[in-house]
Formats: C-alpha cells, structure tokens, sequence
C-alpha cells in the first residue's frame, strides 16, 4: 500500500483528551493523539463522537484496529472516513479491479445505511461506492461492480455469490472492515467470513468492530488482526445507553395487547414508534390489528420482498407512517432519527438483542424511552435483565426484582443463544401493510 498522511489532529489544541472521554486504556503504543475535527481530512466540520476521536487517526496511522462501542456511537463514521482517505491514497482502479474498501455487514438494512453515509461523504472526493446483500435483483449490482467501485458493502452471503460467479475479486482491497463482527458471528456468517477474508492480501488494514466482547469475537479477531490497537468507550460488558429510560411491565400474554393499545394512546404525538415481536407471524398479526383498530402501523420481517421492506423503512423514515413493527431483523443497524419510543411486545432471545433493540431510540446523545413486556416465561433472563437496569440507574419493578431472586434460587439467568442463521427471503407477502385502516380504538 502507498503511505499518506496521517496526521489530522492538532495537538496544541487540547491536553489530553482521552479522560475526557472516557476511553479506556489502549493496547499496542505508540498511541496517535485524538481527533478534534475533520478539517485535515478535507471533509466538512463533523464534530467528532469520542469512538471518531479516538478511531480516526488510529485508523490513519495504518494499523489494525478493534473498536468497541455501544450502538449509536458514531462507529460507521469512524471507519468510513479513514477508508475514504485510504482510497485517496492509492492507485486509481483499472479495468477488472475489484474495490480497495471493503466492509461487511450481518444485515441488508446496515449495509443500505452504511452505503447512504458512504455515498454522502464520498461525494467530495468522488468516491464510488455500491452495497451487495441478499433479496435484491443481482443485475444493478453486478453492473456497478464491472464499472468499478472503490468501495463495497456488502452481507457475507450475497458477496460470496458474486465472487464465486466471477463478477468481482478482492485483489485489490487493502482496507477491511468488519462491521458488528458479534452479530455476524450470532447468525453464524464466521464460515462465510473466513472464506471471504481468505482472499484477501495478508497485508491488508483490518478494522474489527464490536458491540460486545465475548471470547468467541475475540477469538476470531485474533486470527484476522496483526498487532492491532483496541479502543473500548465505555465498557465492553453488556450494558445499555444511559440516556434510554427503561420500563419493564411484568404481564401475562393475554394482556400485551390492550396496554399496547393503551400505550400507543399515551404517546401518540407524531413521533416514530418501534415495536419488536421475535415472530413474523406476529408481528403481521399485532400490525393488522392494529391497523384494523386505525394505528398507522407497518410491518418489517425477512420475509418481507425488498421492495416493501425498503417501502416500509421510507414510510417510517418521513414519518407518513409513525408506527413501524419488527422483528429482529431490524434490531441492529436501523438508523432512523427521532425514534420517540421502543417497545419490546415479546423479549427477545437474548440480553445482546435487547440491548439493540432499545439502542433504537436515544441515539447520538438524545433521551429514548423502551417499555418491555416481560412474561414469566421470560424468568431465565430476569437476574441478567435486573443487572442491566441497575447498571444504568433505573427503577428495577419489584415484580421482575422478585422474579429475579427466584430465577437465582432456579440457576437461571445466563443465557446466550448463538448459531442463528440468516434471514430468509422467500417473497412471502402477508397483506399485513396493506390491511386498511379501521377507525375504532378500544382506547
């Protein structure tokens, strides 16, 4: 790879900026000092968040890198931009190249957001840039790739297929990105992601990126990362964002659905609304009662086409819809502004998706709040829940707190799923975003 400047922050301009924020200490010296703006890298002034701050000259310095960083913390920007400035320092693409940047994904709506900021900033110096995932046709793609990008997003799965079919290679990235390497793992892409980073020249830049911190994402970054820096904001344990107020509601089943209604009743004011179901089924059911019952709603699955699910994520986005259902395949990387509220109609499988999940609202330092429906068939998660709400200063119910104790006596309260496949896409429409709205209300 040819050098470039790496050297965007102005030391005279602050003394140590890294108590400041809150970084822990971090691995592998010497350390570039933090960033302070993005004036040097020829961009417009993006006040950095602190994972920017710390990442951006780390990532300029040419060295690996690991970053850990709660959802919402600015993390795409503090990849994306050294990319940009990587591409700007290498020789420009010839017929038949394949990118120089190249950043992977677990889901289509990450990478479809990734793609919007990349496209964003990659205006100013003319960077192209395309995204690659599974449920979409294959032929935009595969002509944006033969014209030559310097910069692909893209899912694991749908990369693969394109590679193995000959429509690109990776013989010329230099610059790799593994975005929410945790989740990735979670739905059981580590076969695809190793076959991928095979094919990829050893002296390559790696920037690793977590929420979380279990062995097994360690593990792997030890295989794919030389001497790499680590930058944690905050703590790499399981917690959630501090500007989120959480509510639990301890209720049967058969109750979700009134006190959703009554909920709805009580926050309707125009904002976005975000409710999560762990099952297709359900949630097209809960969206057309609830259209039925005249809520705005509409509903976002994997077995959703694409075409509606990018409809859907429009609607929600502009607000001509403010209520949007999802189940978990929505959970990580939807970045939508302005999400008043999250409600989580069925817990989830895991501690690590609810953190995501509620990560939806009080995002970029907002405040949020996330009411939970939690059942008693949720009592193994209760201890670990109850941890969660302590750590971030909440009121803990005294009906959870109780479950809690009994889920300790029982020996429950650590559990972790993993191995989960992708998501499906078999074109299945359930008529649910197109259930006319009814007019009554039972609150």
């Amino acid at each position: 790879m040819n050098p470039y400047d790496t050297r965007f922050a102005d030391p005279s301009s602050y003394h140590d900026r890294r108590s400041d924020l809150a970084v822990a200490p971090i691995v592998a010296p010497p350390v570039p000092m933090p960033a302070v703006n993005t004036y040097a890298a020829a961009y417009p002034p993006v006040p950095p968040t602190p994972i920017q701050s710390q990442g951006w000259p780390m990532a300029l310095n040419g060295r690996d890198l690991i970053g850990i960083a709660q959802t919402g913390s600015g993390k795409t920007l503090s990849y994306l931009l050294p990319g940009l400035v990587h591409v700007g320092a290498q020789p420009r693409l010839e017929q038949g190249d394949g990118p120089i940047v190249l950043i992977l994904a677990p889901t289509r709506e990450l990478a479809v957001q990734i793609q919007e900021e990349s496209t964003k900033f990659g205006s100013y110096s003319r960077t192209r840039s395309t995204c690659v995932y599974g449920g979409a046709p294959k032929g935009p793609q595969i002509r944006d790739l033969r014209r030559g990008v310097e910069i692909v997003i893209a899912t694991p799965g749908r990369l693969i297929d394109l590679l193995e079919a000959g429509h690109t290679n990776l013989r010329r990235v230099t610059y790799l990105v593994l975005d929410e390497a945790d989740r990735m793992l979670d739905m059981g892409f580590e076969p695809q992601i190793r076959k991928i980073v095979a094919q990829i020249r050893p002296d390559r830049q790696t920037l690793y990126w977590s929420a979380t911190w279990p062995r097994e994402v360690e593990a792997l970054a030890r295989q794919f990362l030389q001497n790499p820096y680590k930058v944690t904001i905050g703590s790499p344990d399981l917690k959630a964002n501090h500007s989120i107020q959480q509510i639990v509601e301890v209720i049967s089943d058969h109750e979700k659905y009134p006190r959703l209604s009554k909920l709805l009743s009580d926050l309707m004011d125009g904002s976005r609304i975000l409710i999560f179901f762990q099952t297709k089924k359900d949630c097209d059911k809960i969206t057309r009662q609830l259209r039925m019952d005249g809520w705005p709603a509409l509903s976002i699955h994997g077995d959703k086409a694409q075409a509606e699910r990018d409809y859907v994520l429009a609607e929600f986005k502009s607000g001509k819809s403010s209520i949007m259902a999802a189940t978990d395949v929505a959970a990580r990387g939807l970045d939508v502004k302005d999400i008043k509220c999250v409600i989580n109609y069925d817990f989830p499988t895991t501690l690590e998706d609810y953190i995501h999940r509620i990560g939806r609202t009080g995002r970029a330092g907002a405040s949020g709040t996330a009411f939970t429906f939690f059942t008693h068939a949720n009592a193994k998660f209760s201890r670990n829940l109850v941890k969660i709400l302590r750590e971030a200063g909440q009121v803990v119910n005294p009906a959870l707190e109780s479950m809690s104790k009994s889920a300790s006596l029982m020996g429950g309260g650590n559990f972790r799923s993993r191995g989960r496949g992708g998501f499906g896409n078999r074109g299945h429409m359930s008529g649910s975003n197109s259930f006319p709205l009814g007019g009554r209300r039972p609150y």
